[in-house]
């Protein structure tokens, strides 16, 4: 019954009788146009709230959220998170596919303020940098990128698809491993394929530099 519930919000959404910013009905008056018990509408509003669907003001209504890219994939990123290192392999072969093309729609828009915040990010980053720094460097270069090629929806989904703790593994491996400094490389060498709009160029760059870690995390499981 709530999964029913569930879908009559969706349909709602989907054919434009709920936008975003919009305020649902009242409990009871939406529980009878939809056919359904009180009780499993309140359970799907939660469920439709947990995943940002819904923002569930206490006092004042329920109304529909912006509908954001990156507010709706906050949920895909929290099931990232929990994935076990067999799963990470999988992500990666998602990010193969999606980050060199992504990389490439980035190269013919991203501005002269964005590659000096890109190349910002690798300042201080050596060896000696600790995990944190080296997490926040990767997510942030990265997330400079996808922002850059424009695309909501592709920048939310990678976002989600590399979250702090996925990262802090595959960090935690490669300072073992003493790469830091091959991987800034590889930073430093998309970074400039970028400022010279080199689209072709950036998309194999990345595609390198993703599949590197990737067969770095298959060897070591």
């Amino acid at each position: 019954m709530t999964d029913e519930a569930i879908g009559k919000i969706k349909d709602m959404l989907i054919r434009g009788e709920l936008k975003a910013g919009d305020r649902l009905p009242p409990e009871k008056e939406l529980s009878e146009s939809l056919g359904l018990s009180r009780s499993s509408l309140r359970e799907a509003v939660k469920a439709l709230e947990l995943i940002r669907v819904l923002d569930v003001r206490r006092g004042d209504g329920t109304y529909v959220t912006s509908l954001d890219a990156k507010l709706l994939n906050e949920a895909v990123g929290f099931v990232v998170e929990l994935h076990q290192n067999r799963s990470i392999l999988e992500l990666f072969e998602v990010r193969r596919i999606l980050e060199p093309a992504t990389a490439h729609m980035a190269a013919g828009r991203i501005t002269p303020e964005e590659v000096a915040a890109l190349r910002a990010t690798m300042d201080g980053i050596d060896e000696d940098t600790n995990i944190e720094e080296l997490v926040a460097h990767d997510l942030e270069f990265h997330s400079i990128i996808a922002a850059a090629a424009g695309n909501d929806y592709l920048s939310g989904l990678l976002e989600a698809l590399s979250g702090d703790t996925v990262r802090a593994r595959i960090w935690r491996g490669i300072t073992q491993e003493k790469a830091v400094a091959h991987t800034l490389a590889e930073h430093k060498a998309i970074a400039d394929a970028l400022e010279r709009g080199d689209a072709e160029l950036v998309r194999a760059l990345v595609t390198v530099h993703i599949s590197g870690v990737e067969n770095w995390l298959r060897q070591a499981l």
